[in-house]
């Protein structure tokens, strides 16, 4: 992880990011809390059968070239062939109380990454955000991320023409009281990706829990030259 993201994940007191889910009004942002380490069968902490130890980060597949770290590049596109997905990525920073903002409720909905995580394919955990649904205009982007599986392949495309390929790992489904804050932000020596928003049962215009997508690198293409 960079000087610039340690000092940013310290400055928001390790706040929980948790994907906004909007409901039929209008954006809305989660309450802030600080998180506590989700563990075993913590009370409240709900975990898929895909919540196991990360293995060890697949072979590269044959389109691309290594599966190396990547220098420092914001992400533009992410593409998730098993749900769907192919979306522009804007970027999120801080709100005025110190949670991560989230982005607009739009009928074009995107992802948002957040900025002071490192680029995908950088060494560390890069931080991806999405809506379950965004009020009037239906399904968000991540609207199926719970029906990720272990292997399934993500892409992020940068600016600088490189793309990160990753593998996932784990799918979690936690309560927002629990957010496992220590394993979706902790300092990793390789390249990872998270990718969350909001699920479980829902009151009103609330969703009870987060689901977390874990990802490895398990492949990369250079910058355009």
């Amino acid at each position: 992880m960079t000087p610039l993201s340690r000092r940013a994940f310290a400055a928001a007191g390790v706040a929980v990011l948790m994907a906004g889910c909007a409901g039929r009004e209008a954006e809305q942002q989660d309450s802030t809390r600080r998180p506590r380490r989700a563990s075993g069968a913590a009370g409240g902490t709900h975990r898929s059968a895909e919540d196991t130890p990360p293995p060890p980060p697949p072979a590269p597949s044959a389109s691309a070239n290594t599966a190396r770290s990547l220098g420092r590049s914001v992400p533009v596109r992410l593409q998730i062939p098993a749900i769907g997905v192919d979306t522009p990525v804007i970027g999120l920073g801080l709100a005025p109380d110190g949670t991560v903002r989230v982005p607009p409720v739009t009928a074009d909905d995107r992802a948002g990454w957040y900025r002071h995580s490192p680029t995908p394919g950088q060494a560390g955990p890069s931080v991806i955000l999405g809506h379950v649904t965004v009020g009037p205009y239906g399904d968000g982007v991540f609207r199926h991320l719970a029906r990720m599986r272990r292997g399934d392949r993500i892409v992020a495309r940068r600016q600088d023409g490189a793309s990160a390929e990753f593998a996932v790992s784990a799918v979690r489904t936690v309560a927002k009281a629990y957010f496992p804050a220590d394993d979706v932000y902790g300092d990793t020596s390789h390249p990872e990706l998270r990718l969350i928003t909001c699920g479980g049962p829902r009151t009103g215009d609330e969703y009870r829990d987060n689901v977390i997508v874990f990802a490895r690198l398990a492949a990369s293409t250079p910058p355009a030259p």
